[in-house]
Order: structure tokens, then sequence, then C-alpha cells
């Protein structure tokens, strides 16, 4: 593969580093090569005699002599090539597992970790066959599929390793297949862009495809290279033609005798030189296409949302083997995205053609199905609003953003709107540019100057965008100018897909079983007993689900608020008991003058419902809400250590549907659950001081009814076995306020993830916080701005404000001056 542009640099400081060099890193001269020769002819007669006789005594003395030379035909001990790559050889040609060969080079310790890896994602996915290639004495438990080369260790630099795997792909698989990549086991590959990339260059011809390099800048004129001599660096990959291998890999004695650096990848670029007659291509795309990060270990660990990782078709490095399921997962997500698109195209065309034909134009009724909204071109017109009231408002932004339907008019724009920005660019810039390399221009991306958008309901995401780019010309006459782009994009909705899983597994499917209605394991719960116990009962007609099932235990703290407690037990009642939820409740009572009325209110419960797996932890110590839930959650655990602890309060109202999503978010060993609750503002402010304006559903959540807790933590489950991982509620935490950002801290420091998401069901009635004085000065500052956040919203305070203009007059004398 050729290009008309040279490489813009000779060498570079940031290209693969090389280790110290410890073999002979000049090439002899002609003339010293011609003294060689006339003394090696004096001593040749004495010793040629002594040498062949101990070659032929026995082939150890070979491989001391001349290490990298031994073992040079290489037979696999266990299984014959074809049963190895699992395929039929006789099969092979022609097909779509014919274009390509992988050999990866790894080595024992790796076997378990990056090669299983490697085989267990791209590897699955190759237009062609893959092997491993290790030393002599490496073997595995793992169904991949391994060469243990005779006479090989794994000490680097691996030189003899590459070159007797190729001459073992050459011997075995030579004829079959049409590309042959040599790979490390730290690397990432694109099977899908790597075989639209084959399939357009001549494998008949010689070729020898990678990242050109020439060493690094401390490594210059000191790898015995000519001026127009390079190499394949090897980290990215190295791509070799049917033809380049069938002339290589006959000399692979020779280049192993003939060795000046201790570079696997530099004495390959030699080897290929010497007998193929080609270099490494002298393309500077290829930096993009083969991508090398030097970042070291750490590359490829975090964001992966960048154009360079877009681009390539290999990733190098991707040293920890997690990342490479990782990595793939993310590359798996944009080529669904790449579907969604054609499918996309494929309806649009579906509903040009409709149209060209005269097909009857979809009814009212019909009109705006996804399936016909989907099938219209883009267009800021799909969208007609019927009245004032209909018009979607626009989103202004620049480095900030501006809306007139937010609380905070001008604020910093979200992560999510700046990622999906990042994603419209790139895929632009992509569109834009798919063309234009082959005529030797091309437009960066530098900046979006301002634009607009918003989210139709019916079209998608709409867009408008001012954008700052360069055009660059580097064929011809070179020149480089600014442009600015106006953009009008709207990126459509697809089709929902939903797929139900119990703990990240799918649910096997099950036939209904009917039960007799007094056939289920009843356990009566006791108040201050030590038969607590936990109760499930199995639904009458009810097809058993694992998830539903799953027994939610809640852990409620107490300290008086009878009428409070009135309302929770009341609910209970109706969601839990009534409806026969697999759940038990455990109140961890401290001393107040409501005990007794409290405990009352229990037994009462419970002699209406023997069933029902209610108990009481009673506390003789001050209020401490993070010393009760941890002591519940010990008393909990003792009895059943496969619940789901749900730590709640009193002042929540719940919903079945909330439960149902706490079992489904909270996950043994993988994940917790931190709902994020909606608070209730001061009815009074809301509705007015009269009690007849107040409503009596506490489930209506807007913007001027409360607000949604986003920095709230208070209300969490997790199984025992979890909280325990991370070692509790801390304890030594007294009064309101501080243990559950503490626990929540803990969790997202620890291997558990973490799930937060808005929770309808949940909701925090309102009642006024009174924060002691005596708190620290953070848990009291926290108290403070909780009472102030739950007094009213925006509106309300709006509304105060314009009937009480003197609050504003006194707030302006204590408003500090800025300095001019």
């Amino acid at each position: 593969m050729e290009d008309p542009e040279p490489m813009l640099y000779n060498h570079a400081a940031d290209l693969k580093p090389r280790g110290a060099l410890r073999m002979a890193s000049r090439r002899p001269s002609a003339g010293e090569r011609r003294c060689l020769r006339a003394a090696g002819s004096l001593l040749l007669g004495t010793v040629a005699g002594y040498l062949v006789a101990a070659l032929i005594t026995t082939s150890t003395s070979q491989q001391q002599l001349c290490p990298h030379a031994d073992a040079l035909r290489v037979d696999n001990a266990t299984l014959p090539p074809e049963e190895l790559i699992h395929a039929n050889l006789q099969g092979l040609h022609n097909s779509s597992k014919s274009l390509l060969f992988v050999g990866v080079m790894t080595a024992q310790k790796y076997l378990d970790t990056r090669a299983k890896a490697v085989y267990d994602t791209w590897g699955r996915e190759l237009p062609g066959r893959m092997a491993f290639f290790s030393s002599g004495t490496s073997e595995t438990n793992l169904s991949i599929p391994l060469v243990a080369l005779p006479g090989v260790d794994d000490s680097y630099p691996p030189q003899k390793k590459s070159f007797l795997m190729l001459k073992y792909m050459h011997e075995h698989f030579g004829e079959h297949f049409e590309w042959f990549l040599r790979a490390d086991d730290d690397v990432y590959v694109r099977p899908d862009r790597l075989e639209t990339f084959l399939r357009s260059i001549d494998s008949r011809k010689p070729q020898f495809i990678g990242q050109a390099g020439r060493g690094s800048q401390e490594e210059f004129g000191l790898l015995s290279l000519e001026y127009d001599e390079n190499f394949c660096m090897g980290g990215p990959g190295v791509l070799m033609s049917r033809a380049t291998l069938a002339k290589v890999a006959p000399h692979v004695s020779y280049c192993l005798r003939n060795l000046y650096t201790t570079h696997e990848d530099v004495e390959l670029g030699r080897c290929v030189q010497k007998f193929a007659g080609i270099p490494c291509t002298w393309s500077y795309e290829m930096q993009t296409i083969l991508y090398h990060n030097s970042s070291g270990s750490q590359a490829f660990t975090g964001r992966l949302k960048y154009k360079e990782v877009h681009r390539a078709i290999t990733l190098h490095p991707v040293k920890q083997h997690k990342h490479l399921y990782r990595v793939h997962n993310y590359m798996r997500s944009l080529k669904i995205g790449d579907l969604q698109q054609r499918s996309l195209s494929l309806l649009r065309d579906i509903g040009h053609m409709s149209a060209l034909l005269g097909e009857t134009a979809p009814s009212e009724s019909e009109k705006f199905s996804p399936a016909n909204v989907m099938s219209l071109a883009p267009s800021l017109m799909k969208y007609k609003p019927k009245n004032v009231t209909d018009v979607i408002p626009w989103e202004f932004f620049t480095n900030a953003l501006y809306s007139d339907k937010n609380a905070n008019p001008r604020r910093r724009m979200e992560l999510p709107l700046r990622e999906g920005l990042d994603d419209v660019v790139r895929e632009v810039m992509e569109m834009t540019n798919a063309f234009s390399r082959q005529r030797g221009r091309i437009l960066d991306f530098k900046e979006v100057l301002y634009g607009y958008h918003h989210v139709n309901p019916i079209a998608g995401q709409e867009l408008v965008l001012d954008m700052q780019l360069v055009y660059r010309k580097y064929r011809g006459r070179k020149m480089t100018i600014p442009v600015r782009r106006h953009t009008y994009l709207q990126r459509a909705f697809t089709g929902i897909a939903v797929r139900e899983t119990v703990d990240g597994k799918e649910p096997p499917v099950v036939k209904e079983v009917e039960t007799n209605s007094g056939d289920f394991n009843s356990i009566a719960g006791g108040v201050l007993g030590p038969a607590y116990a936990l109760m499930h009962q199995p639904q009458q007609h009810v097809t058993p689900n694992p998830a539903r099932d799953k027994l939610l235990t809640f852990l409620v703290p107490l300290s008086g608020r009878l009428k409070t407690f009135h309302r929770f037990i009341s609910l209970y009642e109706e969601i839990c008991i009534l409806g026969r939820q697999a759940t038990a409740l455990v109140l961890v009572l401290f001393p107040s003058d409501e005990v007794k009325e409290t405990v009352a209110l229990v037994r009462s419960i419970q002699r209406r419902h023997p069933s029902a797996a209610i108990s009481i932890l009673p506390v003789f110590v001050p209020f401490a809400r993070g010393m009760a839930l941890q002591l519940g959650a010990a008393h909990v655990q003792t009895h059943n250590e496969d619940t789901i602890l749900f730590f709640v309060d009193v002042d929540i109202v719940f919903t079945a549907a909330a439960l149902q999503r706490i079992r489904l978010n909270t996950i043994k060993g993988k994940s917790v659950y931190f709902p994020i609750v909606f608070s209730e503002f001061d009815p009074n402010i809301v509705h007015g001081n009269t009690t007849e304006s107040r409503s009596s559903n506490h489930f209506l959540i807007n913007e001027n009814t409360g607000y949604w807790r986003n920095y709230g933590f208070g209300i969490a489950s997790a199984y025992p076995s979890d909280l325990n991982l991370v070692g509790g509620f801390n304890t030594a935490i007294k009064g309101w306020g501080k243990e559950d950002v503490d626990l929540f801290d803990k969790f997202v420091k620890s291997k558990i993830s973490v799930f937060r998401a808005a929770d309808p069901g949940l909701v925090h009635v309102f009642h006024i916080v009174e924060c002691d004085t005596s708190l620290d000065p953070p848990q009291f500052a926290m108290c403070q701005g909780t009472r102030a956040n739950t007094y009213g919203g925006n509106f309300q305070l709006s509304r105060i404000l314009d009937a009480h203009p003197e609050i504003l007059q006194m707030a302006s004398k204590f408003r500090v001056p800025t300095a001019s």
C-alpha cells in the first residue's frame, strides 16, 4: 500500500520506547566484513571438523553456539493445526473466514488473563482464525488455540518467538488465508473495520503494513537502518499479505542468525526488506489507523469518547485485561448505534418510495406513530405546534447554558448534554471529511461558538450549531484558512427495546403454578423477643418471579413522632402486608414519651396480621441514626443474610412500584441503590394557609410542590454482606446527618457499583426540620440548608417577594459591595 505523501517525520520521541541495547548496535562496514571473511577462511579448516562433529552429536551444543537458530521446525504437540483453530482448512478457500489469520504473541503468565480476554472479545468476531503463541512449556486449561513453540521461552525481547510464529503460520496456514496479522496480547482490534480496510488492498502483491518507525530520538542511527529503511512498530499490529509471508518465512533461520539489535520489530522489518524487497508503509495515516497510546499502563482505562479511539482499527496498549472487555463493550455500543442509523436510513428510504408511489397518506391517528415519524426525512418542521402553548422553547448555549424554563436561567451545561454535543460534533466532522482526505483537504474542528437545542417529543433532539473550523489543503498549493459553518441537525428517536433481567441475568421462563389458599408458611413476628423471623408468602395463581420474591427488610429508626409513625405503619400495612409483598420491618426504637403508644400500635398491627414479620429493637441511648441503622443491620443479619436492607425514614411514603425498583437495582456483590427522593415543600407556602386547599396526594410531583434531593443519600438499599464489605455505618457520628454521606462515600470507593436515579415512588413528606445548635458545625450547616430547601420553590418565593418588597430592601442592606 503506497501513499504519495511521505511521512512527516523521520524519527520522533513519542514513538514506542526502546530498551537498552544488549547486542551489536552497528552493522559492520564493507572493509570490516572483508577482513572478517579472510580471518574466517584461515580458521575454517581447523574448526570445521569439530563443529560438524558437535552438530551431529547433539542438538544441545547447537543451541549453546547459536541460541536463536534452534527449533526451526515448529509443530504443535497436542493438536493438528486445523483442529487447533477449529476450522476445516479445505473449506476455507474463498469463504468469509479465509481473509485473515492472526498470530498473537503471549506468555505463560498472561494466558489466563490477556490471552483469554483477547479470545473472548475481538477474537470471536474475526473474518478468519487466530492462535496464541507462547513458550514451549506453556499450558492452560482454557479452551483457547495455544501453540507452545518448542525451544522458545518467554524472555524479552521475543525475537525468536516472533520469527518462529511467522514460520508456523506460513507452514500450516500460508495457502489458506490472504492476510496475516502479527499481534501482541495487549492490543484491541476492530474486526469489522479491519476487514473493510484489507478488502480494499490487493493481497496478491507483497504488502507490509503497519505504523512506520525509525526508532526513538535517542536511538536514531543506532539501529543499523539505512536512510531509506524503516520498520513496522510491533505494538499496534503488523499486517503481511500472503505473498510477503511466503517470501520471508523460508529465511527465518538466516534472519535469526543475523540480528543487529534487541528489537524484534526492527529485525522483522529488516528481514522483510531483505527478502520481500518492501519497507513498512510510509503513510502518516497509519498513526491513526493503528493507534498507539503513549500513556503506558493507564492507556484506555479512562474516557473512551475521543476521536482517536473512534478512528482507529487497532488500539495499543490495553495492559489491564479487564479493560479489554470494557473497550469491547464500548465498541459494540458504537456498532449498535451504526446499525440503528442504518435502520433509520432504510425506514426513510421506504417512506420516500411510498410517497413516490402515491400510497395513501397515514391517518391522523397514525401520523405521529414512531414508525411514521422515523420514516420522514430530517427536517426541523416535522413538528408543527397548533397554538402558542405547544411551542417548544429553545435553549441557548455558549460556554454556559441559558434557559427560561429552569430555576437557574444561566447555568453550567450538564454532562449528558455536553457528551451528546461532543458525539454530534464528532459524527458531523467524520461525515464532512469522509471523502475529503482523498482530495487532499480536510476540515478540522476548533470549537462551537454558540448553539441552540431543544428536545422534540416526536422528532428527537434538534440542534443549530455555529462552529469554528479550519480548512487545510495539503496537496498542491498548501493553505490553511479559518472558516465558520452553520449546521442544522436532528437526532431522531429510535424504537424502545426492553430486556428483563434479575441480578444482571435473564430470568428463566417458568409456568404458572397454583397453590392452595392455606398452603404457605407463616411465622409470627414478635415484639422485643428473640423469635424475630423474616416472612415469605407465595401468592396464589402467580408466576414465580425472582425479582419480586426478593425479601426486603425495612430498617426504620424512630424517636417519638407517633403521628408520623401512624401514617407510615398504615401505609406499610396497605402496601406490604395486604399487598402480599415479601417484606419485613425492624423498628429501631429510641427512648421518648411515646414509646408505649408506639409499641401498642405495632401490637395492634400484629394482632390483625399474625404472619407479618414486624419486630422492635429497643435502644436505650440518645438518638443517632447511623448507630440505629447499624444495630438494625446486625440484628437482621443474624437471622437472614439473604435479604435486602432498606434504610428508610418514618417521613417517607412509598409505592409498590418503588419497592420493585429497589429489588431490581440492589444486586448482591454488584450494586447498591441510593434513590433520589422527591421532597415536599411546606404545604402552607404551596397551598396557602387554609387546610382545605392543601393536597392530600403526596405523589403530586412537579416543580411547585417540591424538589428532588439530588444530594440526599439517607434512603438506600444494600445486602448485609455488601454493607459489611465497606465497614457499615460510622456509629461515632451523633445526632442529625452526615452518616448517609459517609456510607455513600464508602460505597463509591469500593468495588460495589452505586446506582442513583430519581424515584417518583419515594416521597419525603414535609415536616419542619429542627436543627440542634449543639451539632457539629458541618452537621448544623447541612441541617440549616435542608430546612431552607424545603421552605418553598422559586415560584412561591418570587410570589412572597412581590408581596413583601421590604424583604428585598432589608437584604440589600446586607449585600457586600463588589470591588470595581
